[in-house]
């Protein structure tokens, strides 16, 4: 079954991606909740720390293990790609705290999943140089 899912790149590396998601997920939900919960900071000051460390953690789970990148070299687009991942999420955790009334966690927890997918896209991107599922350039 591994061999079929081999012969279809894309496909192999999108469940690449949702295994090694999980590890990143889990780390950056407890990044998140530890600089919340513990620390003590408002809810955007504990989602820009957890993005700090999430990227730098990412970027070598990603880059190693599902698109057999190595060095630095996309580390720069991949930091501006978790930018614009940054600025969507503080934009919709915004709108589910304030205008849903979703408290902290619950409303980052929503946002997970969609979250998930944006970041594979811009990721495939950054670290293949083509939109996933596509043939061709981007």
């Amino acid at each position: 079954m591994i061999s079929a899912f081999r012969r279809r790149p894309d496909l192999w590396r999108f469940i690449k991606f949702l295994f090694v998601g999980v590890v990143n997920t889990v780390f950056g939900f407890a990044a998140y909740a530890f600089f919340l919960k513990i620390v003590g900071f408002n809810p955007h000051l504990a989602l820009a720390c957890a993005y700090v460390m999430g990227v730098i953690w990412n970027y070598f789970t990603h880059a190693r293990i599902v698109f057999g990148a190595e060095g630095f070299r996309r580390m720069p687009l991949y930091v501006l790609a978790y930018s614009a991942l940054y600025g969507v999420n503080s934009f919709l955790l915004d709108h589910l705290i304030d205008d849903a009334g979703v408290p902290p966690l619950g409303a980052q927890a929503i946002l997970v999943l969609p979250m998930a997918m944006l970041a594979f896209t811009l990721v495939s991107i950054v670290l293949t140089g083509r939109i996933p599922f596509v043939r061709g350039k981007p």
